[in-house]
């Protein structure tokens, strides 16, 4: 879809650093969407002169790319790019995700047609795996449900019921100035922003039911996502306590913290953490269910369970 007027309707924010090829192609998949009215800004989150020189050889004028002089951390990168955008709209795409040809066009679609003032379109995205492919989420939040409880309180046994991936993320340039990222966390940072936003008059998230991304969640690429730090999760859920309901206080230390903790043996957290979940939330039984689960079965076995199960209903 062209603009007539080649007014920039999307700016696109890629942060990177020191992934050249893997950045390259992330960008190609912004600069091939079916909405042609765009600009990519890559911004290279500290010196690194190789991703430069890489995405130098890609001849497109829609493309921009800022190095910063010094690393200022995912978040800090993507609020400069939006510093820098052009467009009405910021879509955000990690620098080891992929988009969909019409990923763009439909969220403007949808957007659009939103009731909201400032609509936060995101969409299903296709996690891929090294047991499989996988659509997430496999549900879409109810109208009166909390946005906490969608991200963090399960009702299912398995992982990818309530999510929305930063990637998927399409949102208007004005409420991200309003409202930017937090650069403190370098973790759950998007959850954070969003728990955040969702509070304000005139905000709604919506949804593109298809899959538009694609989210290499566990092929070896090393992202922030994957590491194993259940300690800065509690400390990040304690301090915004405020932002979420006791029934997600207590599914996000079941499903987040507990794997976490389990992934690398820290036993004497069991009891700790279970009492955290007591004291502060609204635990259920399923979330009682989930947390032992968590720490009584392997995470490889959690994950082949999950792939059978999921290659049944496919």
């Amino acid at each position: 879809m062209v603009n007539e007027t080649n007014q920039i309707i999307v700016s696109v924010v890629i942060p990177t650093r020191n992934r050249p090829q893997i950045v390259a192609k992330s960008v190609m998949t912004a600069l091939t969407q079916t909405l042609e009215s765009i600009e990519v800004i890559v911004i290279i989150d500290g010196p690194d002169q190789e991703t430069v020189n890489g995405l130098s050889q890609i001849a497109d004028p829609r493309l921009r790319v800022i190095e910063l002089p010094k690393n200022v951390g995912p978040s800090g990168a993507r609020n400069t790019g939006v510093r820098e955008a052009k467009g009405t709209w910021i879509a955000f795409l990690d620098d080891d995700d992929e988009w969909l040809p019409e990923k763009l066009e439909r969220q403007l679609e949808v957007a659009n047609n939103s009731h909201y003032d400032f609509p936060v379109v995101a969409s299903r995205f296709i996690s891929h795996t090294h047991k499989g492919k996988f659509i997430c989420p496999r549900r879409l939040p109810n109208l009166s449900e909390h946005l906490s409880e969608y991200l963090f309180a399960r009702n299912s046994f398995f992982k990818g019921e309530g999510c929305i991936q930063t990637s998927t993320l399409f949102v208007k340039k004005e409420l991200m100035q309003k409202m930017p990222l937090e650069e403190k966390f370098y973790r759950h940072e998007d959850w954070e922003w969003l728990l955040r936003v969702s509070a304000i008059e005139g905000v709604g998230i919506e949804f593109v039911p298809e899959p538009m991304s694609i989210w290499h969640s566990e092929m070896g690429i090393k992202r922030l996502s994957n590491i194993k730090d259940w300690q800065y999760s509690l400390d990040w859920i304690r301090h915004n306590r405020n932002l979420v309901t006791p029934k997600a206080y207590s599914g996000f230390i079941a499903t987040i913290i507990a794997p976490s903790a389990s992934f690398v043996g820290d036993w004497k957290a069991f009891f700790p953490l279970l009492g955290e979940a007591i004291r502060w939330g609204k635990l259920r039984p399923i979330d009682i269910y989930l947390y032992l689960t968590m720490w009584l079965f392997p995470q490889q076995l959690r994950q082949q369970v999950r792939s059978i199960l999921a290659k049944k209903t496919t």
